[in-house]
């Protein structure tokens, strides 16, 4: 119930309760929240064990901590196994390998890329040619669809 609490923080929580209740009235508030957590128990446990018996047999098995979604997909996982491939699926697909590869695709495309035209550069004194947008050229402007006033 207490996991994440520390022993500085448990003895903080004592003094804490000591300077609230004082030592005199201490031992009488401890008594009285246990019975008070030990009927929230017995409670909820009769209300389980009403819910079995009204579920009948076939849920003899049935679990209330199921219901938390995260338990239920891990115990659904464990049951089946390795059926699904996770496994496969998991090692399959390697995020460093494929940057790897498209790096390296990449940088011997630019050496290509600058080794040919260096050398085009080299062999004539003519800047080459190459065809692309013409930058000083004004870009046409999309026709807009007619008004429609009617339709708005």
């Amino acid at each position: 119930m207490f996991n994440d609490i520390g022993g500085f923080e448990l003895i903080a929580l004592v003094i804490l309760a000591v300077l609230i209740f004082g030592p005199d009235k201490l031992p009488k508030v401890i008594q009285d929240v246990s019975s008070f957590i030990r009927k929230i128990r017995a409670f909820s446990e009769s209300a389980k064990h009403d819910i079995r018996e009204e579920l009948g047999p076939e849920f003899k098995d049935f679990e209330f901590e199921d219901l938390n979604p995260k338990k239920f997909i891990r115990k659904q996982l464990d049951a089946h196994g390795d059926d699904l491939g996770i496994d496969e699926i998991r090692n399959g697909f390697n995020l460093k390998k494929e940057m790897a590869e498209v790096t390296d695709a990449v940088n011997s495309h630019a050496s290509e890329t600058s080794a040919s035209s260096s050398a085009s550069s080299s062999t004539s004194s003519k800047p080459s040619l190459t065809k692309g947008p013409d930058l000083e050229k004004k870009p046409a402007e999309p026709e807009r669809p007619p008004f429609d006033a009617d339709a708005t």
